[in-house]
């Protein structure tokens, strides 16, 4: 075991200067004025006497000295001491410092690893309330707060590293926004009504031919109307965008000469992401991103952002020193009994201590700022489990949970929940309050096994396609709390679904040994691309009946962008760290004949889902008649035409009949008229051989009509042909029809 001498004495060491030096000669330092403690960041406002400058205010409550540094265009430091200090607050007031202005601070303290004591003042660190940051992280072994290379790993965290890493880390920028969003008007899109497209800004951009090159990639190029263009075609009503809050890059993947392309390793909570923006990184960023809400509202499609709030991108005690852990590390993080070591329930090294007030002010400052300043509609919570864990187990009366539903902001946005984190106790699927909604995976694997024919029996499928009343018919809660998917980020693609049964991520270098091995796919014979067009035109069908399945159900769906196009991530089922075209979306599909047929569709079923609210229902079915006929808002039937028995939910099936009825929806229209509709049947059929389904008769219906019949290759408009009741119509095998009753 290496002695704490010997550990000091062989730290890497750097000279430090408070000001810097052209030719020899100091330049002036600025000093701080008191200013206040309140808001905390970086704020453009005039002074005393009229004077412009900022006000910077820095919770870091067990430090024992902080100073502010600015940097010129050279790069050149400027140190200013921060000398007030009010509730665990630094800050001061700076005369002439104006939007633009780079800055970061160094903050003094306890070197003791061994009680979670990690202050380290040669770091520069990011200001965790920065409204943009100019330049990139990189890892070199200067940002690191312990000696990385230290020989002795083991103890490598607790050896100080006191060179200086300014020269290696990007800066905060000065904003200053005076927008007040008179001109936007937000969709406020029901949640009933919702379809979400699950997007990612670069990815979505990058190849589209409309969209002028020097957009692609970029907030500008997604409103750009050849992007805004697409969506509105498809008919979805919000775009849930990947992570865009500043992110960095882990040391493993830059080691490989990847990056991180999803962005879930947040470092600034209130940045917009640098790279994505196409007009420049010293706050034009920020600008650009509002541009581009503006551009989706004037659409009528809202904005719902994915955040990481559960950790950010300091990984754990091996990790790199980048702003929290150098601010006050025992303040913000989770740690263990053994306080040199990180509790960990994301599995990404870290975990915020969300039960703490300040790291609770820090969440919900950056929520309502994105709300309030940037124009968002909502939040997808990446891990939210994490976040409503109190002292250890999840607790559904958290702080985190209180906070939101008592704030006047946030309690009006969409809130969704990813119900679960990899800690004991955290998956949490059906468990949080009202106001949320959640990812439903249970929708997701029940549908998948449909249509793989591994599903024993039908019952879970019941649950799945009428709003999963199982999980969510408590407290208030109503079907649209599911948030219905069967693809997402993480994970194959739809096409990748029915194309492959065995990852292939070999590309991402961790010998295939990444991602999850439990994906419900079906080849449908061969594993990956073939030239045998049974085969492709099988797989062509199984994506029709996953889209028709998802649009059909009872809840919110949400697509994932490029899934209505047939785009491949080849077997990738991991994609996290490809920056390339394995994740970006091929614009050359909608051109191919083979692929175009599964958009038209995918818009033709949204149109459909839009035109009737009995596909979108705001309450959950009872099942029961509420009239002399007998009739009941909904039905399941058997392929026999009689109605399941309990028996029937037991005994293995690969066809179900669905009847919904537009006569029975609760609630009123805005003028408080019955909501009335049209009824429909849906059959789902995952055997490979064709069934005879006999259509039910009075009082469910005297005749249907074929809306959607997905063994057809291209749907064009409603077949249009029509059945007597009581007869037995041939359905195709592995197939969805989709029947209005007609008399």
């Amino acid at each position: 075991m290496t002695s704490a001498a010997e550990q000091q004495g062989a730290r890497a060491r750097a000279p430090r200067a408070d000001a810097p030096a052209v030719n020899g000669t100091a330049l002036p330092v600025p000093s701080a004025w008191p200013g206040a403690s309140t808001p905390l960041g970086a704020r453009f406002r005039v002074g005393p006497d009229g004077v412009a400058g900022t006000n910077f205010a820095l919770w870091a409550a067990g430090a024992e000295a902080v100073q502010l540094c600015l940097f010129d265009e050279r790069g050149r430091e400027t140190r200013i001491p921060l000398t007030e200090l009010t509730h665990e607050i630094w800050h001061g007031f700076v005369p002439g410092v104006l939007p633009g202005q780079r800055y970061g601070y160094r903050v003094d303290g306890r070197w003791d690893p061994w009680t979670g004591a990690r202050w380290n003042p040669a770091k520069l660190l990011l200001d965790p309330y920065a409204r943009a940051v100019d330049g990139e992280f990189g890892l070199p072994p200067e940002v690191y707060g312990h000696v990385r290379d230290w020989p002795d790993q083991q103890v490598a965290d607790t050896v100080r590293d006191d060179r200086d890493s300014a020269p290696y880390v990007p800066k905060g920028v000065v904003v200053h926004d005076d927008d007040d969003w008179s001109d936007d008007h937000r969709p406020k899109t029901p949640w009933a009504d919702s379809v979400i497209y699950e997007l990612h800004v670069r990815g979505f951009t990058r190849l589209h031919p409309g969209i002028p090159e020097e957009l692609r990639g970029t907030y500008a190029g997604l409103a750009h109307p050849a992007a805004v263009e697409h969506l509105v075609k498809l008919g979805v009503t919000a775009v849930e965008l990947l992570p865009v809050h500043q992110f960095a890059h882990e040391d493993h993947l830059l080691g490989r000469g990847l990056r991180n392309y999803w962005g879930y390793n947040s470092i600034g909570y209130f940045a917009p992401h640098a790279a994505y923006a196409a007009s420049g990184t010293t706050g034009q960023q920020v600008g650009e991103f509002k541009r581009m809400v503006r551009a989706l509202h004037a659409a009528g499609i809202e904005v719902i952002l994915d955040v990481v709030y559960n950790h950010t991108a300091e990984a754990g005690e091996l990790g790199p020193t980048l702003s929290l852990k150098g601010i006050d590390n025992r303040g913000y993080y989770r740690l263990q009994d053994d306080a040199r070591r990180f509790a960990d329930y994301t599995g990404c090294g870290n975990t915020l201590h969300v039960v703490r007030p300040h790291v609770l002010r820090l969440i919900t400052d950056s929520l309502r700022y994105w709300v309030t300043e940037m124009g968002v509609d909502g939040f997808r919570f990446d891990l939210a489990a994490a976040l409503a864990r109190s002292m250890h187990d999840v607790d559904m009366l958290s702080p985190f949970l209180a906070v939101i539903a008592q704030d006047p902001v946030l309690r009006r946005v969409k809130l969704i929940a990813e119900p679960w984190d990899v800690g004991s106790g955290g998956y949490q699927v059906g468990a949080f309050p009202p106001l949320w909604t959640e990812w439903n995976d249970r929708y997701r694997d029940a549908v998948r096994d449909f249509w793989r024919g591994a599903l024993p029996d039908v019952r879970d499928l019941g649950y799945r396609l009428s709003g999963s009343s199982d999980l969510y018919a408590w407290g208030g809660r109503r079907p649209y709390a599911s948030v219905n998917f069967v693809t997402a980020h993480d994970g194959y693609t739809l096409r990748d679904l029915v194309s492959y049964e065995t990852k292939h991520n070999e590309a991402n270098g961790e010998h295939n040994r990444d991602g999850s091995g439990d994906n419900r796919s079906w080849n449908c014979g061969v594993e990956g691309e073939t030239d045998d067009e049974g085969v492709r035109a099988l797989r062509r069908r199984q994506l029709r009946n996953l889209l028709t399945t998802l649009l059909l159900s009872t809840g919110v769906p949400m697509l994932v962008a490029g899934d209505e196009l047939g785009r491949t991530q080849r077997g990738n089922n991991n994609a996290y760290c490809q920056d390339n075209d394995i994740s970006w979306l091929d614009w050359e599909l909608p051109a191919d004949p083979e692929w175009r047929p599964l958009f038209d569709l995918t818009s033709r079923l949204i149109a459909l889902r839009h035109r009737h609210p009995v596909l979108r229902r705001r309450a959950f079915f009872s099942g029961r008649a509420h009239s002399a006929d007998g009739l009941r808002d909904l039905a399941w039937f058997t392929a026999h035409g009689t109605e399941m028995t309990e028996g029937d939910w037991y005994a293995p099936a690969a066809t179900l009949g669905m009847y919904l009825s537009g006569r029975d929806i609760p609630g009123r229209d805005e003028r408080g008229a019955p909501v009335l509709d049209d009824s429909f049947l849906t059959v789902l059929h995952a055997g490979d051989r064709p069934v005879d389904f006999v259509l039910p008769g009075p009082p469910w219906a005297a005749r249907y009509e074929v809306l959607v019949d997905t063994a057809r290759e291209d749907q064009g408009e409603a077949p249009g042909v029509v059945h007597e009741a009581g007869t037995a119509i041939t359905v195709p095998g592995r197939s969805v029809l989709l029947l209005k009753v007609v008399g």
